[in-house]
């Protein structure tokens, strides 16, 4: 299982990506993918992303049972903590992941 999460990016990187996935909520991606689909479909979205946000979540057999990558300026931070990936809310945005006024 494969999910790719976009903030302001061009309708066209979304395009792109409803080729090869389903688009369950604006923004967020979910399919099954292989190593090397997901990978080009990786590549090909952070390169046209300019100054938009990705985040990548995918299976892997680890300790979580996936994997995140981020491109770009996203809403959140990720920290490595003891070699489990945690996401931090930026210290920009509320309680609820609203931006504060």
């Amino acid at each position: 299982m494969t999910i790719i999460v976009l903030e302001r990016v061009t309708p066209g990187v979304r395009g792109r990506l409803t080729r090869w996935m389903l688009e369950v909520h604006p923004g967020v991606f979910l399919g099954t993918l292989s190593s090397r689909v997901r990978e080009k479909l990786w590549r090909a979205v952070t390169g046209a992303r300019r100054l938009g946000a990705c985040t990548l979540i995918f299976a892997r057999a680890n300790e979580q049972g996936f994997v995140i990558e981020t491109a770009g300026q996203t809403s959140r931070t990720l920290v490595d903590y003891d070699g489990l990936q945690l996401l931090r809310r930026s210290a920009d945005s509320g309680s609820d992941g609203s931006p504060a006024p």
